[in-house]
């Protein structure tokens, strides 16, 4: 399956619920590299590399915690970047 990265701005309950460290776990249980961090206006970004299968079940799994309510994505197309692994930015 061929890969894509996707620049993602999650808007909702999203901050101090565990949110990137839940993106964390499950981008490393599906085998997808970039990065996720919060942002001054209390939204995360993040950038996600892998198939667009692999990026849905992040998601997916992220959206699983009871904590967590994300009420809309702001979703851009980006080009490959080929990083190795994901990691939580301050």
């Amino acid at each position: 399956m061929e890969k894509i990265r996707r620049h993602i701005v999650f808007y909702g309950s999203v901050q101090g619920v565990g949110f990137r460290y839940r993106a964390y776990h499950a981008a490393n249980r599906f085998g997808v590299t970039g990065y996720v961090k919060n942002l001054p206006d209390f939204s995360v970004e993040a950038e996600l590399e892998g198939t667009e299968k692999d990026i849905d079940s992040v998601i997916i799994e992220i959206e699983k915690s009871p904590y967590i309510t994300i009420e809309r994505m702001k979703v851009e197309k980006l080009p490959l970047i080929g990083d190795r692994s994901f990691e939580i930015r301050d």
